[in-house]
């Protein structure tokens, strides 16, 4: 049974930055896609950024170039970076894996002050 467990959320203030970890276990990690959505307040789940097993990495459009998402396979690791934070990034965010079947981490909380 694979489990996510995410750290790295926090406050920061608007430009800081922020890295998120999702440590995967009993997963065949460098197998999965793995990725990264947010819910913020009021607002449906969205998105943020997927990497595939093959190293191919997307990401939505409002964070283009200030989010990166890699991966560390032999630490079974997912990580994004976030730099020059805004405050409309202010979420719940959540580590998500594809393995065959779909596992949730339990949420991060990533709140950016003006």
């Amino acid at each position: 049974q694979v489990q996510l467990l995410e750290s790295g959320g926090g406050l920061v203030q608007a430009g800081g930055s922020l890295r998120l970890s999702c440590l995967a276990s009993g997963s065949m990690f460098s197998r999965a896609t793995m990725g990264c959505y947010r819910q913020a307040s009021g607002k449906g789940r969205e998105l943020v950024a997927i990497s595939s097993s093959g190293g191919g990495a997307h990401y939505v459009d409002s964070v283009k170039g200030r989010f990166t998402i890699s991966r560390d396979n032999a630490k079974n690791t997912m990580y994004l970076q976030m730099d020059n934070l805004k405050p409309e990034v202010t979420a719940l965010y959540d580590c998500w894996s594809h393995e065959g079947a779909e596992t949730w981490g339990q949420g991060t909380k990533v709140t950016v002050s003006s």
